[in-house]
């Protein structure tokens, strides 16, 4: 993309100034969408994004500059302007680069780019037909087909230089089931960080007929039971539980400057002695794994808290500087246009003792949440609120009636505390996380675990 000559050229050049440290990415993206509503092709975007970044810290200032020309006299332009903001005495710095190579997690076996567009659109017709034919009172299916391939070249000014390439595909079916009066909407997705082999891992057919038959079912279901309720949450999906209730709150970027509630707690007890919870960015093939972070440095396994102890966050190198620790691999962005933050990659609650059938058992009246929808959480407080796609009554420690309109809602703090339960299998879902470095994707992760009590609204 540049050469490692120019790339030592611009890094000093952004040092001029007073630096002490500069870093240099660019990159080279392409994107393909196309969404199918009700079996007719409405919309197909291609498109490809290039541009680069030059960054500066100075302890805890930070200067971030970017731009779509990446000729030497731009980028040597673009670090001097970078230098000048940040005012300090003027002096050379010599930086020497040594070029490394990742470990890839994450092996391509299709690149989605060399498929023919007719064949991601056969797979997209077979999920529709599927989805419509299941029943009568699907009204509307909605198929969307993502992919995504970005190539970047990262140096820094402590001496790395180095390229990566990740690829993205994804699969979406969203079925309406309507009897007339009501709409209810029901979502299967797949995602894989690899090509176009994520269809030898899912059916289209099995894709569309799952999304369909939550429509149906929620559609039929009885009105959400509301008040304060012990709350089951099924592994997979659920583990957007985690991300929004507590991940947050242990990311840099509101740990350094005290706006997260567990700020300052390490070595205290934040959650049920049954909760141990990672993010590992080294899973092969997981959504969210990074081979190496968008500051240069390889992704860990980084364990967050351990039997209700918080052990650790997620720390960038500019939150590192503030916090007087040392960055966990996780400085992450969408695109050359942002500066990197802490964000996720993998996080999970990890497996415990608790059988499924005894978890259910255990609760004589609640509600198993099965599929989340939309959640949000605030992490200075720690509160959050979800949407329950797909939800079902538990009475006598059995699962009985489908449940519409559920929504969970409560403090983080609490809800890790009233963790009683965890069960032992493992499983992800995955989807893109937004905050203030963009849109990443990410996958959260949990085995069915119980929640003593949780607020549990309705419509």
């Amino acid at each position: 993309m540049i050469s490692r000559k120019l790339a030592e050229e611009v890094i000093g050049a952004a040092l001029s100034t007073g630096g002490d440290y500069a870093e240099v990415f660019v990159e080279h993206t392409q994107k393909n969408s196309m969404t199918m509503t009700n079996g007719i092709m409405d919309a197909a975007v291609s498109g490809q994004d290039f541009g680069a970044s030059v960054r500066l810290l100075r302890g805890t200032e930070c200067v971030y500059a970017y731009t779509n020309d990446v000729s030497a006299a731009a980028m040597l332009e673009l670090a001097k302007k970078v230098a000048h903001a940040m005012e300090g005495v003027a002096k050379g710095k010599q930086v020497t680069l040594v070029e490394r190579y990742n470990v890839n997690y994450c092996q391509t076996l299709i690149v989605p780019s060399s498929v023919q567009t007719a064949m991601k659109v056969d797979y997209m017709k077979r999920a529709y037909h599927a989805a419509r034919s299941y029943s009568k009172d699907i009204v509307q299916a909605v198929i969307t087909y993502k992919d995504m391939d970005q190539r970047i070249f990262l140096a820094t000014s402590d001496g790395y230089c180095g390229e990566d390439r990740r690829i993205y595909t994804s699969f979406g079916v969203r079925s309406v089931a309507s009897d007339g009066l009501m709409n209810q909407t029901g979502n299967h997705r797949a995602e894989i960080q690899g090509g176009f082999e994520l269809f030898e891992r899912y059916n289209p057919e099995e894709m569309g007929r799952a999304a369909s038959e939550t429509a149906v079912t929620m559609l039929y279901a009885e009105p959400s039971p509301t008040g304060e309720l012990p709350v089951v949450i099924a592994n997979g999906t659920g583990g957007i539980f985690f991300h929004e209730a507590c991940g947050h709150s242990l990311e840099s970027s509101s740990v350094a400057r005290g706006g997260s509630v567990f700020s300052d707690k390490i070595g205290q007890q934040i959650a049920s002695s049954k909760v141990t919870a990672w993010d590992d960015g080294t899973i092969a093939g997981e959504w969210g794994t990074i081979n190496v972070d968008d500051e240069g440095l390889p992704s860990t396994k980084n364990l967050l808290i351990e039997n209700g102890i918080l052990k650790g966050y997620m720390i960038d190198r500019l939150g590192a500087r503030k916090m007087g620790m040392q960055p966990t691999g996780c400085g992450r962005k969408e695109s050359y246009r942002f500066a990197p933050t802490s964000r996720m990659t993998n996080t999970f609650i990890a497996p415990g003792e608790d059988e499924d059938k005894d978890i259910i058992a255990s609760v004589e009246y609640g509600v198993f949440a099965k599929l989340f929808g939309g959640g949000t959480a605030n992490p200075q407080t720690s509160s959050f609120n979800f949407n329950v796609q797909e939800a079902y009554l538990i009475e006598n420690g059995q699962i009985t009636k489908p449940i519409r309109g559920a929504t969970i809602m409560g403090m983080g703090v609490e809800a890790l505390m009233n963790v009683e339960m965890v069960g032992k299998h493992l499983a992800f879902d995955g989807g893109l996380c937004g905050a203030a470095s963009g849109s990443l994707p990410v996958s959260n992760g949990q085995p069915m675990i119980k929640i003593s009590k949780l607020v549990v609204g309705g419509q």
